[in-house]
């Protein structure tokens, strides 16, 4: 029990990371969109950026603002009857039938794997009134966020005047989603089934990268004739999230992955090698050990700072490989970004021994 008992003391606070460079158009020749952006999701810090700022129309990509006013409305129980009019849609459809009663999760699902159109207005009308009145709620949380070049017009994203947004915007929006553990894991599901009064409806996800690319958490797929092929991404590796965003990209799916592997290559550089770190032994042959840090450290735009975390003393013996702290590495802002162990770099037996 003493091995868990011991404070954890402040021992070293030091500036691991040097600011990156944002990569401009020449850093990824060939890439298909017409806008992007890449993200590092717990900083906002831009990696890269093409046109990231332009005003463009986003597609169904939309509704990710929309199935996240529904999350964050916390009643996923709440039914709505659909009726022919919110049925009767333009575009993708969930397959939602006049007299259906169907739960505000339900009509999520439908939204952000099938992409429904009908599921959107639903939702929308559900939670507004009206569409007209659920797209002033949308512009009031983008405003909340940050989107500040963003106007939604429809709940769906089709197309509409005045619709649209930037890359770099609907990379914040993103980066909220995220934050939403009940819309996280709708995005995350590669499939999932809607039960409705007397029948249920099977859905699959459309994000093709939930299945082809390592440590995607999903999010959303868009298409129309006049935006093109619209796509948002996130992906998880060693405790990191990039937040990728295509506008009007006709091989998304590659930019994406291209996108992403540059994010991960780039987080997995290192800017300055750890400094030693011991561990006061009582008891043992040996004084001290050597810490050591079995992951390696990302590089991330907004580091700005790393604290290490280390206990006063242990006693012997130890083993190797024992953990005895962390690094913990805080951007600009003072948000923890992640924490790693540090553990005993080699055995220390006892004195009798």
């Amino acid at each position: 029990m003493r091995r868990f008992c011991a404070l954890f003391l402040a021992l070293l606070a030091f500036s691991p990371w040097a600011a990156l460079p944002v990569k401009a158009d020449q850093g990824l020749p060939g890439l298909s969109a017409l806008s992007a952006v890449l993200m590092l999701a717990e900083t906002g810090e831009v990696l890269y950026s093409k046109a990231g700022k332009s005003k463009l129309p986003m597609a169904s990509t939309t509704k990710l603002m929309t199935a996240l006013i529904a999350c964050e409305a916390d009643t996923p129980g709440k039914t709505i009857r659909m009726s022919e009019e919110l049925c009767t849609v333009e575009g993708s459809g969930m397959g939602l039938k006049a007299g259906d009663e169907i739960s505000l999760r339900g009509l999520v699902l439908g939204a952000m794997l099938a992409s429904g159109n009908d599921a959107a207005n639903a939702i929308a009308v559900m939670l507004g009134g009206t569409q007209e009145r659920f797209a002033a709620m949308m512009n009031r949380r983008a405003k909340e966020l940050g989107m500040v070049n963003t106007l939604f017009v429809t709940p769906s994203g089709l197309d509409a005047p005045g619709h649209c947004s930037t890359a770099y915007d609907m990379a914040l929006l993103a980066r909220a989603a995220l934050e939403n553990p009940i819309l996280l894991q709708i995005c995350a599901s590669k499939s999932a089934v809607v039960r409705l009064s007397g029948r249920e409806i099977r859905l699959s996800n459309h994000n093709r990268l939930l299945r082809e690319y390592e440590g995607c958490l999903g999010l959303k797929t868009g298409f129309t004739k006049k935006a093109g092929r619209c796509l948002v991404s996130a992906a998880r590796r060693g405790g990191l999230t990039l937040v990728c965003v295509t506008l009007n990209a006709p091989s998304d799916w590659t930019d994406h992955k291209r996108l992403l592997d540059y994010g991960f290559a780039l987080l997995d550089e290192r800017a300055e090698e750890i400094p030693k770190l011991s561990l006061n032994v009582v008891g043992g042959r040996e004084a001290s050990v050597e810490l050591e840090c079995p992951q390696k450290p990302p590089l991330g735009a907004g580091a700005a700072s790393c604290v290490a975390l280390v206990r006063p003393f242990e006693y012997a013996p130890i083993a190797k490989g024992i953990l005895c702290g962390e690094l913990r590495y805080y951007s600009k802002a003072g948000k923890l970004i992640i924490s790693l162990p540090l553990v005993t770099s080699k055995e220390v037996r006892g004195k009798d021994k």
